[in-house]
């Protein structure tokens, strides 16, 4: 599988294809069928707002995370899911990273206009230096990055379908990370797999 290293420290690399067709492509009509796509709503400055998106969050049963004020619970794996974090887990192994993910969140944007702010996964659950495994399928979109103390200029990170983004240690630290409103049109499922501890 073809990598490319984007960053040395923090590391970040794209590696793409992931799967080969048609298995991405059956994936993404499998995930955009079968699961339980929700819009929850989030407090932000005072009020209540639906996500641009939407979105399920996944794993073992122990992988509760709280965001906004909110917890979540994850949905038990789906089993095409769970098939594809192994698969993620082979590909970090053959690139000397062990990996390993209790849980994933997927978000599911319809259109180009649907979208995710500016954010680090840096949420207590995730631990100091977490280790985020990203998989893209369908349209192709940039992910949008931002020196969190501005040291250098911001910068796009082209996902294409069927593509793995491996955020390494150091890089939610370091980094936030946006997916902003585009003119693309065409579904796009990115599914971003981690470790999940109960914080305290």
């Amino acid at each position: 599988m073809p990598t490319d290293m984007l960053l040395p420290n923090p590391p970040l690399w794209l590696t793409a294809p992931l799967l080969g067709e048609p298995v991405a492509a059956r994936l993404l009509a499998t995930l955009d069928a079968e699961l339980s796509w929700q819009r929850p709503t989030l407090r932000l400055y005072g009020r209540e707002h639906s996500i641009p998106r939407s979105q399920v969050w996944m794993g073992d049963r122990e992988a509760s995370y709280r965001y906004s004020g909110r917890e979540f619970h994850p949905e038990p794996w789906h089993p095409a899911v769970a098939d594809l974090r192994d698969r993620v887990v082979d590909a970090l192994s053959a690139a000397g990273v062990a990996g390993r993910f209790n849980s994933v969140l997927l978000n599911r944007y319809a259109d180009g206009e649907e979208r995710m702010g500016w954010h680090s996964d840096d949420e207590p659950e995730l631990g100091p230096d977490p280790l985020i495994a990203a998989v893209s399928l369908g349209t192709e979109r940039p992910l949008r990055f931002r020196w969190k103390d501005r040291r250098a200029a911001a910068f796009n990170v082209w996902l294409p379908h069927d593509s793995l983004l491996v955020m390494g240690p150091g890089t939610q630290g370091l980094l936030q990370h946006a997916l902003l409103p585009r003119r693309l049109p065409g579904l796009r499922i990115s599914l971003t797999f981690r470790d999940t501890r109960p914080a305290g």
